[in-house]
């Protein structure tokens, strides 16, 4: 596969990752003050499938991209490109310890109030959690993407 390819999916893959985690936050955070149980119900729902659809395909694309460009030219020795790494993976960690065992569970209980049902304590309790851990999994990725694109000595 030729370089400017490799660079053009992961350009793509960054766009469906990032794109795709900022959007979620803002479409479940509205639709999380709404308070109506039916809106909520559908976005937990939607947030399990465009993580899927979305942010894991552009992770994919944006590791095995990055890995195959990296190595040929000439690895991961230059201090940004580790560091660009490094910011990616620990967003990576707190996607899967983090938001989505938190968001799996608010799945779970979505189902019980998606028709209409009255929602309980514990799925806010877990959208605080699901927020905080939103807001290190956004940051790190976009400082990522600086760091990537600037490459700062």
């Amino acid at each position: 596969m030729s370089y400017p390819l490799l660079k053009a999916l992961h350009v793509l893959g960054a766009v469906l990752f990032v794109g795709n985690i900022i959007v979620t936050a803002v479409w479940k955070s509205l639709a999380d003050r709404t308070r109506n149980a039916v809106v909520i119900g559908f976005s937990q729902r939607l947030v399990t499938l465009t993580d899927i659809v979305f942010t894991a395909v552009g992770a994919v694309l944006l590791a095995t991209t990055g890995s195959v460009m990296a190595m040929r030219l000439g690895g991961f020795h230059d201090t940004w490109l580790v560091w660009g790494v490094a910011l990616f993976a620990v967003a990576g960690i707190t996607w899967l310890v983090v938001l989505v065992p938190v968001q799996t569970l608010q799945a779970r209980l979505a189902r019980g109030f998606a028709h209409g049902g009255t929602i309980p304590p514990r799925y806010w309790t877990l959208g605080r959690i699901w927020m905080a851990g939103g807001i290190v999994a956004t940051v790190l990725p976009l400082a990522a993407l600086f760091v990537m694109v600037l490459k700062p000595a």
